[in-house]
């Protein structure tokens, strides 16, 4: 992303973290480590439970639209065996500022999906608009993954409110199935930034962690998927002004 585009926001701490040696920095550094490593340990045995969950098929009408019109869920795989789509929710009519920026900020974190093909799993948006007024905004952001509306997918989306992953496999008689699903902070799993900025002194910089005093936040009135009114991912395409004052997209 262009630094040239996105408006700055110095972080101005008030505190920082105390100074010891480096020894006694290990020292304590090491001790987490065994809490970090415990909490990885407990992390695995879930996705070992989730790799045990029983499935639900999928009706074999189930289709979404893409940009060769209505398209069986089983052609969105892509030939692969697994598919993981995010249902992104859309807002009709809106200005690109004004669209959801929780969903951008997770769709813009999907756009490098080889590591994924690499183990047989294709990635896709599931968008909640109509694909002709919903897909430019793909391309506005030049995304790579694939794009399909999916607002007239009652069997996929099965009630649910857009702004969730699920994940697809299909047997060899063609047969698809859903095997988990995950909204709200189980959509951290595809934010690789916010695991990143978990790492760094001053964390994600949000109102409700746990921070010492002193630390930086984000400023009152400033949304943490917002900047200068735009989802953040948009001034990676554009450095065009926008009416700051627009009303964000509350979600997740």
């Amino acid at each position: 992303m262009s630094a040239r585009r996105l408006p700055a926001r110095p972080v101005e701490p008030q505190a920082y973290p105390d100074v010891v040696d480096r020894d006694s920095w290990q020292q304590q550094l090491s001790d987490l480590l065994v809490r970090e490593k415990a909490h990885t340990r407990a992390g695995d045995a879930l996705a070992a439970e989730r790799r045990r969950l029983p499935m639900v098929q999928v009706p074999a009408d189930a289709s979404v639209i893409g940009p060769a019109g209505p398209t069986p869920i089983l052609d969105v795989f892509e030939g692969r065996r697994v598919l993981l789509a995010y249902f992104h929710m859309w807002h009709d009519g809106m200005p690109w500022p004004q669209q959801c920026e929780g969903c951008t900020f997770c769709a813009s974190q999907l756009q490098r999906p080889e590591y994924l093909h690499a183990r047989d799993i294709t990635v896709a948006v599931f968008c909640e608009g109509d694909y002709a007024e919903s897909s430019p905004y793909a391309e506005y952001l030049r995304y790579t993954t694939p794009w399909y509306s999916a607002r007239d997918a009652g069997s996929l989306v099965a009630g649910r409110e857009f702004g969730f992953h699920a994940c697809y496999v299909r047997d060899d008689d063609d047969l698809v199935y859903e095997t988990y699903w995950t909204t709200d902070r189980g959509t951290e799993a595809g934010l690789w930034s916010y695991g990143l900025m978990d790492l760094t002194v001053f964390g994600r910089q949000e109102a409700w962690e746990d921070s010492p005093a002193g630390w930086p936040r984000i400023p009152s009135g400033q949304h943490q998927w917002r900047v200068e009114g735009r989802p953040t991912a948009q001034w990676a395409v554009t450095g065009e002004p926008v009416d700051a004052g627009a009303v964000p997209c509350h979600h997740h």
